[in-house]
């Protein structure tokens, strides 16, 4: 990229640190279910599990394909790569009013995501229906369109500055927030997916 050229920011699924962790402990443990003296009935329930989670694992890591784009045109939401064209979404600036970074508990840990808020109104993305909130409406912190318009950083890596860099650029004035305000009003948060889940509002309880 040159000096003149506009900072369009992107991130790849690539090897992060979470994912070679799981594929060398899936690798670690598919070994030792092939060791001599290991039941069968062992073999058959870990084989599939641990190998074949670690080779989606590594799939994914050597897809390359786009997580995360920020250019002229708005954001690219990338999908995952098993169905990464079905799921691949891409949200206009004209929708886009604002940034949000968050976690999701899980399993004793948590898992970081970056999300756009979009205007009230803006049309539906893959995944965002009745039965996708449904299935999430007690499960996050965040308010459930802000959920269909993430993308967990998982199996790639976010660049906070480079991103910052880069709204400022295509779209200054968009806030980028660590975590969603919720006593904002509903414009700011949204409220597209809670209309299509018969006007109950998303969050916590």
């Amino acid at each position: 990229m040159t000096d003149d050229a506009p900072p369009a920011y992107q991130a790849r699924y690539g090897w992060d640190r979470r994912t070679t962790g799981t594929v060398a402990g899936s690798a670690a443990l598919t070994a030792v279910l092939l060791l001599p003296g290991v039941p069968l009935l062992a073999q058959a329930l870990g084989l599939p599990l641990f190998g074949a989670g670690g080779l989606f694992m590594a799939y994914i890591a050597l897809s390359r394909k786009i997580a995360f784009r920020v250019d002229e045109t708005g954001v690219l939401l990338g999908g995952s790569p098993a169905r990464y064209k079905a799921t691949t979404a891409h949200v206009p600036w004209g929708d886009i009013t604002g940034f949000v970074f968050w976690r999701q508990a899980v399993s004793g840990t948590s898992v970081p995501y970056v999300g756009v808020i979009r205007r009230e109104g803006a049309p539906t993305l893959p995944g965002d229906g009745p039965i996708a909130c449904a299935a999430v409406e007690h499960l996050v912190p965040v308010s459930l369109d802000v959920v269909m318009s993430s993308r967990a950083m998982n199996g790639w890596r976010l660049d906070k500055e480079r991103l910052t860099a880069a709204v400022a650029h295509f779209a200054p004035g968009t806030p980028i927030q660590t975590t969603p305000d919720r006593s904002a009003p509903a414009p700011l948060l949204g409220a597209h997916c809670s209309t299509l889940c018969g006007g109950r509002q998303g969050g916590r309880r």
